[in-house]
């Protein structure tokens, strides 16, 4: 397969470049850090193999044009687009700066639907394709103290579903997968606020490998309409989003102080330097 990954650079996103390119698909590791992304062609063999890595900021939809139009030229078809690239910017919403709010949706939603467009562009002259896109659990549920970040992946997830609808009679598949805290730099780089506890009141922080294996095993060959990583957290936030009222007068409070005793012991024990 032709795979283009954004958001190559760390995380989920370097996760899957590895083992895309380790099952021999080849692969384009796009990321606005040109600094990590040559690290990692270097420390893990990438230039050895079927990876192309490329500085690239999913906000400019030149930069779309140009490694599409370069993936088909030099092989035909675009297979797959897993867009992984995302930033939050823990505050509660009254003391955001607009450039905070700005980045985050112009990263987390803007980027990824050009991407979107873009891809389904040359995919639909072909009559195949599958489009990722990576939204959250956040992006379900509505989460007090990243409220601008829920609201991108909300935008990610209604966009993923309204598109499925569009792109299926083209043959192109479209998969939104939302997964609860994960270990990454994003995650590590929340630790620090306590805005964000709420991000950490789950019952652990999933390894980046648990959900690369999921995406890996499960979307790219499944290609469901939607997935929840882990399963295990569906009901709660489904609950969550069709019944917001009650989930924010029961259960927020609760969470976040849930939240803010998780996030002192992952610090107590060194962790907050991961990914």
């Amino acid at each position: 397969m032709n795979v283009i990954v954004t958001g190559a650079a760390s995380g989920i996103g370097k996760g899957l470049v590895e083992e895309l390119s380790k099952r021999n698909h080849r692969v384009w590791a796009l990321d606005v850090d040109e600094a990590r992304l040559v690290s990692n062609a270097d420390q893990l063999g990438w230039n050895a193999r079927k990876v192309t890595w490329r500085a690239f900021d999913v906000r400019q939809p030149d930069h779309w044009k140009d490694v599409i139009d370069d993936v088909v030229q030099q092989f035909g078809q675009l297979d797959v687009l897993l867009n992984v690239a995302g930033v939050v910017r823990p505050e509660f919403a009254h003391q955001l700066t607009p450039e905070n709010i700005a980045l985050q949706v112009d990263v987390n939603t803007k980027g990824l639907l050009l991407g979107c467009q873009a891809a389904a562009r040359v995919m639909a002259e072909k009559g195949v394709g599958h489009i990722v896109n990576i939204a959250s659990l956040a992006g379900i549920a509505p989460i007090r103290g990243i409220s601008v970040y829920s609201a991108t992946k909300f935008a990610v997830r209604g966009f993923s579903l309204a598109i499925a609808q569009e792109l299926a009679p083209m043959g192109i598949h479209v998969s939104v997968v939302c997964p609860d805290a994960v270990d990454t730099p994003m995650v590590d780089y929340q630790l620090h606020f306590p805005e964000a506890a709420m991000t950490f009141s789950g019952p652990r922080v999933l390894t980046t490998d648990e959900v690369v294996r999921s995406i890996m095993d499960e979307v790219l060959v499944r290609k469901p309409l939607e997935a929840i990583i882990p399963k295990s957290r569906s009901f709660q936030v489904r609950l969550a989003s069709m019944l917001p009222s009650g989930w924010m007068r029961k259960y927020s409070e609760h969470l976040s102080k849930k939240g803010l005793a998780a996030q002192e012991r992952i610090k107590s024990a060194g962790k907050e330097n991961k990914g």
